[in-house]
């Protein structure tokens, strides 16, 4: 569900909760209203959360033995100016 889905059905929800004064005896159409705002606030963090996940980029660009020999180098560099 992408984020437009979920502002949509925050949008619907909102109208069924607020704006129809019309009563179904069958649903309960502010009960409705309300489901469909949760659905869309869910809709809507998921989507974020799926987006941010698929951006986030492995830090491990250096195997750890090599980045242990670069450590041991750069201390010894510092060890000889000091």
């Amino acid at each position: 569900m992408s984020i437009g889905v979920g502002i949509f059905l925050m949008v619907v929800g909102a109208i069924l909760s607020f704006a129809v004064r019309d009563s179904w005896a069958a649903v309960n159409l502010t009960a409705v209203g309300y489901i469909l705002m949760l659905a869309g606030l869910a809709g809507i963090v998921l989507s974020f959360y799926i987006t941010n996940r698929r951006r986030r980029v492995p830090n491990d660009a250096l195997d750890p033995a090599i980045e242990e020999e670069y450590r041991v180098v750069e201390e010894h560099h510092r060890d000889i100016k000091e």
